[in-house]
Parts: structure tokens; sequence; C-alpha cells
């Protein structure tokens, strides 16, 4: 997979119970020359997907049966398909809720189409450069406590086995790991990860944050590489310093 391929070779997944909101976005994504199907709930996704690959999927959260949130969990469970979850607008519970499950990025409806087109090149991208690499580029590796993440190769191995981190989750864990010692503000983060699109209201950074704690810091236990500098932002220790 190359992040230079053809449109039409990328199928994006839309699972909406609107009818009206599967014709918009199939036919604009038709349009970028992109590949799409539609489905309009939870089982629909999963007999599709029983049969088929996506590059993507955008899942709306509020879906008759099964709801959005329980069905990003079932995807987190089989593979890393990159996610862009649709949430009703004002509902922040829910979108926490959704980046904490394993969605890489979200939309408030109503949504632009073409706000919606940089989110998913976005997330493309950033899902991508793990198969871009082949290892013709020198590899660096940053090492701290039991882990080691290759920066080119965008793997997390804890003691020789690989950790499972989303994409978005991945480029949080480098920014920080590349910056070792110095503490970045939240506005800081956001700029290294989206090129300056932020949204003063966005959590998805402390939400990347906890997520990621959950997956490389020790269970119950003070945070050893990810600290808080409270009223500043985070600092990534490598040496496993702990708050407090």
């Amino acid at each position: 997979m190359s992040v230079d391929r053809d449109n039409s070779q990328m199928l994006i997944l839309v699972v909406d119970d609107d009818p009206g909101i599967r014709r918009l976005l199939t036919r604009y994504l038709n349009q970028q020359n992109y590949k799409t199907a539609a489905v309009s709930d939870g089982k629909g996704m999963e007999r599709w997907l029983q049969h088929h690959h996506a590059d993507l999927i955008i899942l709306d959260l509020m879906l008759p049966g099964e709801d959005g949130l329980s069905l990003i969990r079932k995807i987190r469970l089989t593979g890393n398909i990159p996610i862009i979850m649709l949430t009703a607008k004002g509902e922040e519970v829910d979108r926490v809720i959704g980046l904490e499950s394993g969605a890489d990025d979200y939309l408030s409806k109503p949504f632009s189409p073409r706000e919606l087109l940089a989110r998913i090149r976005a997330v493309l991208r950033r899902h991508e450069r793990v198969a871009d690499y082949d290892g013709t580029v020198p590899e660096r590796i940053i090492t701290f406590g039991e882990f080691s993440l290759s920066v080119n190769g965008m793997e997390l191995l804890r003691e020789g086995k690989k950790v499972e981190l989303t994409s978005g989750e991945m480029d949080l864990l480098i920014v920080l790991a590349q910056s070792p010692g110095r503490v970045l503000s939240r506005d800081q983060l956001m700029d290294r990860l989206k090129g300056g699109e932020r949204d003063p209201f966005d959590r998805s950074i402390d939400v990347r944050i906890t997520r990621l704690r959950s997956k490389i810091e020790p269970k119950s236990a003070p945070s050893r590489y990810i600290q808080t500098v409270w009223g500043k932002g985070y600092c990534f220790t490598p040496n496993g310093k702990t708050d407090g």
C-alpha cells in the first residue's frame, strides 16, 4: 500500500442509518475517485466485512440496534481498520468514549463533505505510513523501559511483542518520544498532529494520552513515561520517572 496510490484503489465503507447521508457520502466520495459501499446498521456492516475489506470506515455512533461505540470495540478486537466516527453536535461524551474505544478521528453532524474528505486523507496518510516502510531508510529506534519504538516503521514492541496502537495513538507517541524531557502543551501537540487545525474545545489529545497510558504505563501505579505537568502540558520521560 502506498500513500501515493490512486484513490480509486481505496474502498470506504459508510455505516449510517440515514439514507440521505449514505447517498450524499457515496456520491461525493465517488466524485473524489474513492470506491464506496454503504450499509445502514451494525449487522449490515458485519456481514459486509465478512466478505470484503475496507480501507476506512465512516461510522455513525447513533445506529439502530447495536450502537457505533460497541461496533468500534468489535472492530478493534479483530483489526486496525481506520475509523472516523460521526457524532451528533455537542455530544462530547460520545466523542470521548469513541476515541477511547479506538476511533481514529471524529466529525460532528452537520458537517461539510470537504471537511470529512480532509479528515479521511489525514487518517489514511497516518495509517499508510506503517505499510509504506520497507526498511530502505535507516531505521530510527527509540527505547524506553521494556519498549522499543520504530519511528520509521511506526511499530511499538514490548520485550519483542507488538503493542497494538491506533494511528492517532502512534503519532502522539512518536511526537512525545522525539522530544524527551520537554513539556509540550496541548496546543503544541495539536499543531504537530493536525498541522494547525485546532478546535479549542477538542479533547482528543487528552483522550489519546489516556489510551496511550493504558497501553504503556504500569497498571495501578503512577505514570512513568508520560508525565502531566499541571497547567502546562505533557512531558515524555524515557528513563521512567514517576509523577510526584
